[in-house]
Order: structure tokens, then sequence, then C-alpha cells
């Protein structure tokens, strides 16, 4: 039997250190039979040679367009837009199933091209939960992202950019001293608190000494009721880490905001889920996804109300970038060993039939 093969190509998202197979992975996939290909990248947080030296082939950067149209691509981050077809499966992040902008363009280049998208979002186990997620580390990172804002703020400063931490602790430690030493006499709020994000935006606050009681956690049960939520004005610091599936009433508005001048003492909004195109996105009160060279951007309060700014980076796993991908690697691991078979195990089959939905609606969209 021909061995599986499996191509881990490069990520041109800017700041993007994470990858999809780590080196532990990518020695478990050869042990169990398969072929890896690795390109190049000095961006990835791991070194090439750390592939090398377990027997992955390294190829060049940014070559898997010319690679053999039998051998899934792999990666994380959406590829860049253009109106190329796609030829290849691409195992990704695509961010084109919840008509997010320009999703129907998306999956019209693999029309064009009849290849297959198998998107990372929507690999799920029999219970239909994800079988590899950033969550954690996207909520840890992000109400890391978030508390460093609110330092800045406190400053009368715009928070600069951001670099990824060697490990949690570096991280933990770093926001503790921007803070002045501690977080203590904050009060945050997490939605969505009991989720993978959700917990690690609460452990991270947590870490860095916010009070138990400061920490207000809701998740469905507490938004039941459905927004606009005053509470939310009532913290300093608001991370949503909910998974938006329907349409829900929003959060927050920038008319609420508005009327509650100059008493908010809402400072920093990090929306960790970053629906930020999403027509039923729960927080309309801002549209750009911010960047790590630009990480917040204001919203408007009126005149003379305190500011007010949002983080919506849809990354924020890569600030720990080794942590990450190897957590979310290992995760992915059993689904990456029935690739072979990916034409009855059930996670690749439940994955194609929505791709092909989805793919529908597109040409209906498109007109193709």
């Amino acid at each position: 039997m021909a061995k599986q093969s499996l191509w881990l190509r490069c990520e041109k998202k800017q700041f993007e250190r994470r990858t999809a197979i780590t080196p532990t992975t990518a020695t478990k996939l050869i042990d169990a039979g398969f072929e890896i290909f690795v390109e190049r990248d000095s961006q990835r947080i791991f070194k090439d040679e750390e592939y090398e030296a377990v027997g992955a082939k390294l190829v060049e950067h940014n070559s898997w367009p010319n690679a053999p149209k039998d051998i899934p691509i792999i990666g994380l981050k959406e590829l860049p837009e253009s109106e190329e077809p796609l030829p290849h499966t691409h195992i990704q992040f695509a961010h084109c199933y919840k008509q997010q902008a320009g999703w129907s363009k998306v999956l019209s280049r693999f029309h064009h091209g009849n290849g297959t998208l198998y998107d990372l979002e929507f690999l799920t186990d029999a219970q239909g939960r994800r079988v590899a997620a950033f969550g954690y580390h996207a909520g840890f990172a992000g109400a890391a992202a978030g508390a460093l804002a609110l330092a800045s703020e406190r400053r009368g400063q715009t928070l600069g950019q951001l670099e990824p931490y060697e490990n949690e602790d570096a991280m933990v430690n770093s926001v503790k001293q921007e803070l002045g030493g501690s977080g203590k006499g904050l009060k945050v709020l997490v939605i969505g608190a009991l989720g993978r994000c959700g917990s690690g935006a609460v452990d991270l606050f947590r870490k860095i000494g916010v009070e138990e009681n400061d920490i207000v956690k809701w998740d469905m049960a507490e938004t039941a009721k459905g927004g606009p939520f005053q509470e939310i004005l009532d913290a300093d610091v608001f991370v949503n880490c909910i998974y938006l599936s329907s349409p829900i009433p929003p959060f927050l508005t920038k008319q609420q905001i508005a009327a509650a001048g100059k008493d908010r003492r809402l400072r920093v909004v990090v929306d960790v889920s970053c629906d930020t195109t999403n027509p039923h996105n729960p927080l309309p009160v801002y549209n750009i996804n911010t960047t790590f060279s630009k990480p917040t951007v204001p919203v408007e309060v009126g005149e003379g109300n305190p500011p007010l700014s949002v983080v919506s980076i849809d990354h924020l796993p890569t600030l720990l970038p080794r942590e990450a991908s190897e957590q979310f690697s290992a995760n992915l691991l059993p689904s990456l060993l029935e690739l072979p078979n990916r034409q009855t195990a059930r996670v690749w089959v439940e994955a194609e039939n929505l791709y092909r939905q989805k793919l529908a609606d597109a040409v209906k969209v498109e007109g193709l």
C-alpha cells in the first residue's frame, strides 16, 4: 500500500508562528507510515531542522502550489486572497462557512480547481465537539492582551505591538509587571466562561492576581435573557468567548455606551470570538480585526466620555505559539491518523459533506 503523504505549508499571515503539525506529531505520523513534507519557514516557532531530525522531508518555502495534486496540504490560517483555482485537498481554518466577508469567493477557488476543503473548525467528534481547537490559549492570550491594553490606557497610552512569548509564565509575569505587580483590584467579565476559550481567560486573570469575586463568569444561563447587558459596562475588561452559531441580540451597543456617559467603568473589550464580519456579530461597536502591530481599535464613545478600545485579533494563540501548537497538534493527531481512510472515516466524511453543502451555496451566490 502506498504511503499516505501530507504537506505542511508555511503560514503567510503576518506574525503567525503556530503550526498544525509539530515535530512531535510529525514523528508519530512518520512512525505510522506517513510521508511528511515540510516547507521551510523561518516564521514558524519550530526550526526546520527539528522536522528534518525526525525524518520529515524539507521542501522550499511556499512551494505547495507545485506539489503533486494527490498530496493533501495542511496549514492553519487562511490562504492569501487570490483568484487562482485550488486543485489540492486543503486542511486549514478557512473562515468561509459562516458567510464571513468574501466567503463565496474563497469557496469558488475550490470549485474552479476541483479541490476539496476540510475546515479544521468543523472536524468534530461523535458528540459534535471539535477534535482540536486553540480555544484555551485564545482565551488565555486574549485576556492577557486585554489586561495589557488596560495598563496602557491607564498611562494615557495606546497598546503597542504585541510579540509572542516563550511560554505562559513569561506572559503572566509581563502582564503583572505592566499592571504594577498584580491584577488585584481589576474587575473583569468573561462571557462563555464554561468553554475552552473562557476557561483560558479565567485562568489568565487568576494567574495575574485578579481576585475570584472580581472575575465575573457568565455562560448561556446568564445571557439567556438577551442583551444588551449593563453588567458589561461595570467591568474594567470584558472578554467575549462565545461560539456564535445563530443570531442573538447584541451584548453591547454604541447607544448603550454613549448613554453610560462618564460613569462607565469599562475600558477594554476583547473579542476573542472575532465575528467581526459576521452579520450577527454580538458586538456591533467596531467593524475591523486588529493586528499584533496595532492590537486595539477605539470605539466611538461620545464627546467627553472615557475611552474604550477593542482587541479583535483573530489569531491570538500565536502569542503562545509553542504551547498552543503542541496542544492543538496532539489533539488533531488521531484524526490525521485516519486520513488514509478518509473516504470512510466519520470525521473526514462529515467534514467533506459539510464542505459540499457550503460549496453548493457559494456556487449559487457566485452564479457559477
